[in-house]
């Protein structure tokens, strides 16, 4: 039997007294995409952080490729587990490819340096994203949308097999949306697992198999797209009337 990338058991999160998820059975298998969708404050980054082995949970287990989440050391979970925070920062100066070689850390001994296959790793994922010929660019010097492909070549060069995505397409303009989710798309087709947090449902009926819904109250609802992502569902979700528009190739919603 497959073993499952990502798996909850009875999972609770919950954080300043508030809780996201109660009892949460979610298991990602290999080639699996899902969405996390909810409203402003329901948990959705704080539900990725902690299935990451990022923060505490209040009780239950989680397990990332047979490892548990939070027993696991840090490098050896970083060999399996990508993560791409909501907000990334970049307190010293470091040029692009410096950044993106961290990218091949888990997967070197203590004292080891970057070797030329690691270069060469980390600019084709320079490549994949659109940054070819900024190796030598200070990240500081890059745009919002320029340094979030960045943070995505980073875990390209990574290699892991599940990515965990939070708001991967944050200042992002349209074009660079369909190409992040397209690669995330091949990444899915290669055998990884991918769970992004999104805000456009139409983006995730369209990209996601599975989705996740979180409703702020510690209720969730989880299962394929066609059955989860309806304009009922995400009425609830966001607690304002939606729609879903007739007549177009994919699922796509708007406010009634």
């Amino acid at each position: 039997m497959t073993m499952a990338l990502l798996e909850t058991a009875q999972l609770d999160v919950v954080i300043g007294g508030c809780t996201v998820c109660r009892k949460l059975d979610w298991r990602v298998m290999p080639g699996d995409r899902w969405a996390i969708l909810g409203k402003n404050g329901a948990g959705k980054s704080t539900l990725l952080s902690t299935v990451a082995g990022l923060r505490p949970h209040a009780s239950g287990a989680v397990h990332i490729a047979g490892l548990s989440a939070y027993a696991t050391p840090p490098r050896e979970l970083a060999k399996v587990r990508g993560y791409l925070p909501q907000v990334q920062y970049d307190p010293f100066a470091s040029a692009v490819l410096e950044t993106v070689l961290v990218g091949r850390h888990p997967h070197l001994g203590r004292w080891d340096w970057e070797s030329c296959e690691d270069r060469r790793i980390a600019e084709s994922a320079l490549a994949e994203v659109g940054l070819t010929g900024f190796a030598e660019r200070q990240v500081q010097t890059l745009s919002g949308g320029e340094r979030q492909r960045l943070g995505l070549a980073l875990l390209f060069a990574q290699k892991p097999r599940l990515f965990l995505l939070d708001e991967p397409l944050t200042h992002l303009d349209l074009n660079h949306q369909v190409a992040l989710m397209d690669l995330l798309a091949k990444r899915a087709a290669q055998g990884a697992g991918v769970v992004a947090v999104l805000h456009d449902p139409s983006f995730a009926a369209r990209y996601c198999q599975h989705a996740l819904l979180l409703f702020g109250d510690g209720d969730w609802l989880a299962g394929p797209v066609a059955d989860i992502v309806t304009a009922e569902n995400l009425s609830r979700l966001y607690g304002h009337p939606l729609l879903q528009v007739a007549g177009c190739p994919y699922p796509i919603f708007i406010p009634e």
